[in-house]
């Protein structure tokens, strides 16, 4: 990230955003900031200047300034925005087409890398044409204080501006020009910040150049340098502030550097800390007690302030969130000062382990909380959102549970544990015996004729598989019923480690089960059940398929 006041991204989530703030006795600590609702927002990019650049639709954007009213811009119908960065008073924007597109204020002009001779201004979107000039085709590109880096033809590495940008030179470069020691295709990432750049190569090591405080080399470097205490950490994001450098391990280990030690935060001071050099930095508790097994961290560095937030790869949340807004098959209600609000008796129970009379007496009995608390508690409930934290922890207190939740009690850790709870398990898919010598027959008790019984709770069919929402739906026309029958060709094991599947958001594969048969199957399940998943499911597919060596 560049020299910049902050950078938001939002998805599927409502994300809850860790910053840090100086105290009194210049020590800094972690505090926590609720980002509004603004799944309709892709990219929010701040400039050094009091204004923003906000990315809503796939070609809109809206400029907004201080005392100024706010910019509409449309870039051409054919061309789709794929990215934006921003340095001090300009932004570029990169579309899918390969093209680059600015805005910049042009009494600030020479103070930036703007690659074209025609000055850019807040007034239009222009494109650069230095690119198409060369027919060159951008797949990415970052941008520090004064300095400039492209991804070009997926393996040309093009850098310009000043700061030692990594072409092995310490003067103004305003054209791109080739990086030296490093192609394209060898890249994971690079950014720019205020007197350095860092990249990352695809096998996670980390290299810089540019000022020694602010490098993490110590010394000054005109082009990549392999930084040595983090030779054998393997990077996986980095984030570059205007005096803070952010390093994020595959093993979710952060390490920083820069020099104003009020930025880490640390327990104690410490005068004689090196901050020339990357430094691990302590994880605040209360943040990574929020990760699950499939959650990444996510950073970003800015000037003076950095930002730690979950990405939620727990797709349970998402489809619980569909599940949630549809209230189908709601077997009970939590009544609030004259609201009764449909839940699953089910999913309730299982994430505050305690019962519905037991809640409802202990929240509702003396009306002790309004409709927007209880809510805000469903939220968690559901998916795992904290939208106000302070409603919720009140909430915690009200039922005698420990908040904030720990990793131990996260939405895909409770689901889980639900799926081995037989007796909560309010339904059953019948799925037909086409061979008798089949081991899974064995279970007896569990047969119906030439059918056997896989029990699931109702909820989590309808929440996971699209197949079985339709299902349902011409079911429930007919008569009210807790079976259903399947009539997918797939074998009874195959389903049943697709169920499991649903519960567990992974796939384990037993010692007597066949790897191929299953990961065949299974392959094809992903479009005959309507899975929205599927990205997630072929990814633990891909593990299976290299576990096995089946590619």
């Amino acid at each position: 990230m560049s020299n910049s006041s902050s950078l938001f991204l939002t998805g599927k989530k409502v994300f809850n955003f860790i910053t840090q703030e100086e105290k009194t006795d210049s020590l800094s600590k972690w505090s926590e900031s609720n980002l509004k609702k603004t799944q309709r927002i892709k990219k929010i990019v701040c400039g050094t200047g009091p204004h923003f650049l906000v990315w809503k639709k796939p070609n809109k954007l809206e400029f907004y300034q201080k005392d100024n009213k706010k910019r509409k811009y449309q870039l051409p119908k054919n061309e789709t925005i794929k990215d934006i960065v921003s340095s001090y008073y300009t932004y570029l924007i990169l579309t899918e087409s390969g093209k680059v597109w600015s805005l910049a204020n042009s009494n600030r002009y020479k103070e930036v890398p703007l690659l074209d001779a025609d000055q850019s201004t807040f007034e239009e979107i222009r494109p650069v044409t230095f690119f198409e000039e060369k027919k060159l085709f951008v797949n990415s590109l970052a941008m520090g204080s004064a300095s400039g880096y492209y991804l070009c033809n997926g393996d040309q590495l093009y850098a310009s501006g000043s700061n030692h940008p990594g072409v092995g030179s310490i003067g103004e470069e305003n054209k791109p020009t080739v990086v030296k020691n490093f192609k394209g295709s060898e890249i994971l990432t690079v950014s720019s910040a205020y007197t350095h750049s860092i990249l990352i190569n695809n096998e996670g090591q980390t290299f810089s150049c540019g000022h020694q405080q602010t490098n993490g080399l110590g010394v000054q470097k005109t082009i990549f340098t392999l930084i040595p205490q983090l030779k054998e950490k393997k990077a996986v994001q980095l984030a570059t502030g205007m005096i803070l450098t952010l390093i994020l391990t595959d093993q979710n280990k952060l390490y920083g550097w820069g020099f104003d030690d009020r930025l880490y935060p640390t327990d104690k001071p410490n005068k004689n800390k090196n901050l020339e050099i990357p430094a691990k930095i302590k994880l605040p508790g209360f943040f990574t007690n929020y990760l699950g097994s499939k959650d990444m961290i996510q950073i970003a560095s800015g000037s003076g302030v950095c930002f730690l937030y979950i990405d939620f790869k727990n797709t349970l949340s998402d489809d619980l969130r569909l599940l949630s807004k549809s209230k189908k098959f709601c077997d009970c209600e939590i009544g609030t000062l004259g609201t009764q609000i449909p839940v699953h008796k089910n999913l309730i129970e299982c994430r505050t382990k305690l019962t519905i009379d037991q809640i409802q007496n202990k929240l509702f009995v003396e009306k002790s909380i309004n409709k927007e608390q209880t809510l805000s508690f469903l939220k968690w409930i559901y998916y795992d959102e904290i939208s106000d934290f302070k409603k919720l922890e009140q909430t915690f207190g009200l039922l005698e549970l420990t908040f904030p939740p720990s990793v131990d009690n996260t939405l895909e850790k409770d689901i889980a544990q639900l799926y081995k709870d037989d007796d909560s398990k309010d339904f059953k898919i019948l799925v037909k015996i086409e061979d008798q010598d089949e081991e899974d027959n064995e279970n007896k008790e569990n047969k119906e004729g030439n059918y056997e019984e896989i029990p699931v709770h109702k909820f989590i069919l309808y929440a996971r598989s699209g197949f079985f929402r339709a299902m349902f739906d011409y079911v429930n026309k007919k008569e009210n019923t807790n079976k259903i029958q399947d009539y997918t060709n797939k074998s009874i094991k195959s389903l049943k480690i697709l169920i499991k599947y649903f519960y567990t958001n992974s796939i384990v594969l037993t010692a007597n089960q066949d790897p191929e048969l299953i990961v065949d199957e299974l392959s094809d399940a992903v479009e005959y059940y309507q899975l929205n998943d599927q990205c997630n499911l072929e990814n633990e597919l891909l593990k299976i398929k290299n576990q096995f060596d089946l590619n």
